[in-house]
Formats: C-alpha cells, sequence, structure tokens
C-alpha cells in the first residue's frame, strides 16, 4: 500500500473510532453532566483548542503525503519546504551528510512541535478548570452558616456543581489529550518515514524539479 494511502487511512480510521466512541459516551447519558453551563462554557474552550490541533495534525499530514507521492514518483518540487530540506541534503559533502541529515530532522520535528505543545495544553486546560471547580464549590460555603439547616443544602449543591466541573473538565482535558497524541503519533510517523525518503533519494542522485 501506498504511503498516501497507509497515513490517510491510520488517521481517518483513529478519528472514526473515536467519534463513535464519542456518540456511544452520549448515546448511554454519560456525557449530560456537560450541559450545565459553567462546566460547557470551560469544556467549549477545552474542545476549541482541540479542534485547533486535530485540524493542524490533518494539514501537516497532508502536507508529508504529498511530499512522500512525490518522493516515490521520483519529483521533488524546489518550492516547497520539504524541496529546500532535500536540496540542502543533496549539496551537502560526504563530510556533512550527518550534519544535514540531523537539522532535517530538527526541522521536520519542530513543523510538529506545536501539535505537541497543544496536546500538553489540554492536560493543563482541564486542571485549570480543576481548579476553577473547587473554587466554585468551595466559594459557597459559609463556616458561619453550617449551623443553619436551611442554608447547607443549598452549600451541599453548589459544592457538587464545583466537583462537577472539576470532575468532567479534567476528563475532558485527558481524553482529548490522548486522542490528539494518537493522532500526533501517525504525523511523527510520516516525517520519519519522509525523512528516510529524502536520505534514500538524495542517495541516488536524483534532481528536484522546479514548481509547486
Amino acid at each position: 500500500m501506498s504511503p498516501k494511502h497507509t497515513l490517510l487511512l491510520r488517521f481517518a480510521l483513529v478519528n472514526i473510532v473515536a467519534l463513535g466512541l464519542l456518540g456511544a459516551a452520549w448515546i448511554q447519558g454519560w456525557l449530560d453532566g456537560f450541559g450545565e453551563k459553567r462546566t460547557w462554557i470551560i469544556s467549549l474552550a477545552i474542545l476549541a483548542v482541540f479542534i485547533w490541533g486535530l485540524a493542524l495534525a490533518g494539514f501537516r499530514l497532508l502536507h508529508i503525503n504529498r511530499a512522500l507521492v512525490s518522493l516515490d514518483g521520483g519529483a521533488v518540487a524546489k518550492a516547497t519546504p520539504y524541496g529546500a530540506i532535500f536540496e540542502r541534503l543533496r549539496s551537502a559533502g560526504s563530510d556533512e551528510r550527518a550534519l544535514a541529515t540531523n537539522m532535517a530532522r530538527m526541522e521536520m520535528g519542530n513543523q510538529i512541535g506545536a501539535i505537541r505543545y497543544i496536546a500538553n495544553a489540554l492536560v493543563f486546560l482541564g486542571l485549570i478548570g480543576t481548579v476553577i471547580g473547587f473554587i466554585i464549590g468551595l466559594s459557597g460555603i459559609d463556616a458561619a452558616a453550617t449551623t443553619d439547616v436551611d442554608k447547607i443544602a443549598p452549600m451541599i449543591t453548589e459544592l457538587i456543581n464545583g466537583m462537577s466541573i472539576a470532575l468532567y473538565t479534567t476528563l475532558l482535558g485527558a481524553v482529548l489529550n490522548i486522542w490528539l497524541n494518537v493522532n500526533l503519533r501517525i504525523v511523527t510517523d510520516g516525517s520519519v518515514q519522509l525523512l528516510s525518503m529524502l536520505v534514500d533519494k538524495t542517495a541516488s542522485g536524483i534532481q528536484p524539479v522546479t514548481g509547486q
């Protein structure tokens, strides 16, 4: 199977399965806790960051696939970022080849580094939601009113709501972090595969082509 089909099918399969599990959880009612207004607002912010990271992963994977397919056909477009990397590898002497390869590896790793940062940010955003939930829950407790039976019930309700926000946002950040990291793994595999092919093609002596 060509690199194009392999990477794109893996990306599609992972996200289809994840969406299917999400739909099953919604049908079972496990996501009902996100309906509370304050939980939904925080969760929406976490979800927006995740979508940004997932879109970036898909965008980067498409570029990697195009480069892999063009290399598989023996053509390297000079105007593309990977064409520039190929040109540097091709023009490096035998003594500079190892250094040029390491620089190419660092540059390609930097191109997907933003996805890793976004994935890590999801965990921290979930923890921020945890702190906010605890603050909301504890702010509703009035130590001076604990002896008043009529005021205990509202305080317990507010405490439960705060704990709900804390738990749901933490769970959301952790699950989306795992989801995005799985996609990052696919992009990383594609990047490693592309670098390997770039090095092989420079060794075979093919010339880059002009244009996109």
